[in-house]
């Protein structure tokens, strides 16, 4: 009896240990995040996950930085790994927990990156999926801010589809998804403000909207109030680098 109660003894304490070192691995990674230190955080996101590779905190994280990370290069090759990185994380994070908001947010994140620089087949067939996962991002949980933008930036990019992209909606997949608008654009951007009002990237995107309605005051305003907010994200300055040359175009 003795021996067993030692043996529990020691298997309750060994378990113990590495959840605390677990959660302290976790909590430095969350620190690193939520610090804007992309790269030290995708590292530590990826030690956990060499460990718990079904970890969907760190399947989630890394997949967005990786997105984040990704859209920081120029060269397209590099681009396309790392949002594939991100995509195959996603996907992975799909497969722990299909419903989680955030599995399915950084899934479309992940395809919208992509979408970017592809070409107009790939893009609008990207396009489906791109809303069907922010749909169900929200469905999860209605104040996820991110799939407010997605979804907003969404309808900004289907209703700004050139000809070929329309035609070659139409003979491939039959035709674009309805409902898109500006207005819609605009009406979720501004409910990820309304939800996470730190972000410029934002108010450059609502910025953007405005303008395609003609509401050029109020793309103008909104931009303003941008280069008020401290730049916090690596690419904040660019943002509002962005921001600036917009405000000399409408005045």
């Amino acid at each position: 009896m003795k021996r067993l109660s030692l043996a529990l003894f020691i298997f309750i304490f060994i378990s113990n240990v590495g959840f605390s070192q677990t959660s302290a691995e976790m909590a430095r990674a969350d620190s690193l995040f939520e610090n804007y230190q992309q790269q030290e955080a995708l590292d530590a996101y990826n030690q956990i996950l060499e460990d718990d590779p079904q970890n969907l905190s760190a399947l989630w994280h890394s997949s967005l930085l990786y997105s984040r990370l990704g859209n920081e290069f120029d060269d397209e090759d590099q681009q396309k790994e790392y949002f594939n990185k991100a995509k195959a994380r996603a996907e992975r994070a799909l497969e722990v927990d299909p419903l989680h908001t955030q599995s399915n947010f950084v899934m479309a994140v992940a395809m919208g990156r992509m979408a970017l620089i592809v070409g107009a087949k790939e893009r609008v067939a990207a396009s489906r999926d791109i809303k069907k996962y922010a749909e169900r991002s929200l469905e999860a949980d209605s104040s996820n801010a991110g799939a407010w933008h997605v979804l907003g930036r969404w309808n900004y990019e289907i209703s700004d589809l050139n000809f070929a992209e329309r035609l070659a909606a139409n003979v491939l997949f039959g035709g674009i998804p309805e409902g898109a608008s500006n207005e819609k654009a605009a009406e979720h951007i501004e409910k990820a403000i309304e939800l996470n009002p730190d972000m410029l990237l934002y108010y450059y995107d609502l910025a953007k909207v405005y303008d395609e309605l003609g509401q050029e005051e109020q793309a103008v305003a909104t931009c303003r109030k941008a280069l008020e907010m401290p730049s916090r994200a690596p690419e904040d300055d660019d943002t509002k680098k962005d921001c600036r040359e917009l405000i000399d175009d409408l005045e």
